[in-house]
């Protein structure tokens, strides 16, 4: 009932996407840890998945192992589906013969997709050209035109409901968060949302305290320069972001 990509940057940042006939999909199928790696549990999701594999990339274990792990622990892993990339090496992901066609997945240096209730593999095939086919692009938008070409090619067999974008680049917290709950056309809204992140949200998230600064900026006219500059630099003359 779902399709997902998840994405690793040159910087080490991860991009996770994902879109469903399903309601607020972003809630429980998207995991993360800054530095470990990224998860994505799908069809009957085990929403357990997250916590644990996260948790066993983060002591050392390879992609592999830690799917080894979460299957050999979960009687109804047929039933699952689960993609995993860590923050560096190759990732790992599980197909339950239970899963519902057109189902299934694929694996690539720096991303992986997966899928299940589908209207077809090319669902999976077009996410995964249009990824490709976006280098260059910052690693939201890669993703974006990525779900997008997904969509196009059929996606959900039973129709639209929800979408969610997330990425987590250098801080614990997530850089950023979208997500579309249930709307005729989720990756469209998914879409619009971002550019509305490239208005003043992303800006101001970077002025916040983190790692490299725990106090952040607090002089609202720093903050507000900060903000003018990101928009001249990322945003073309009719206010949206140049593809």
């Amino acid at each position: 009932m779902t399709w997902s990509i998840l994405a690793r940057d040159a910087q080490g940042h991860f991009g996770m996407a994902i879109a469903s006939r399903f309601f607020a999909v972003g809630a429980l199928c998207l995991h993360s840890a800054r530095g470990v790696g990224m998860l994505a549990t799908q069809a009957l999701l085990n929403p357990l998945y997250g916590p644990a594999g996260l948790a066993l990339l983060g002591t050392g274990h390879s992609a592999a192992e830690v799917l080894r792990q979460l299957i050999a622990n979960d009687a109804g892993h047929e039933h699952r589906q689960v993609h995993l990339l860590p923050a560096s090496g190759p990732g790992a992901a599980h197909t339950g013969a239970a899963c519902i066609d057109g189902c299934g997945h694929q694996l690539f240096d720096d991303f992986s997709v997966a899928g299940n209730m589908l209207a077809g593999p090319q669902v999976l095939a077009a996410t995964a050209e249009a990824y490709r086919s976006a280098a260059g692009l910052p690693l939201a938008e890669r993703l974006l035109a990525a779900m997008a070409a997904g969509e196009a090619a059929g996606g959900d067999k039973r129709g639209k409901q929800a979408a969610a974008l997330r990425i987590h680049a250098d801080e614990d917290y997530l850089q950023l968060d979208l997500r579309v709950d249930d709307h005729a056309d989720p990756i469209t809204e998914l879409q619009r949302l971002y550019q509305v992140s490239l208005q003043r949200s992303q800006a101001f998230i970077a002025c916040l305290a983190g790692r490299y600064d725990s106090v952040g900026l607090t002089d609202r006219d720093q903050i507000e320069t900060r903000i003018a500059r990101f928009q001249a630099d990322r945003l073309g003359p009719t206010g949206e972001s140049p593809r």
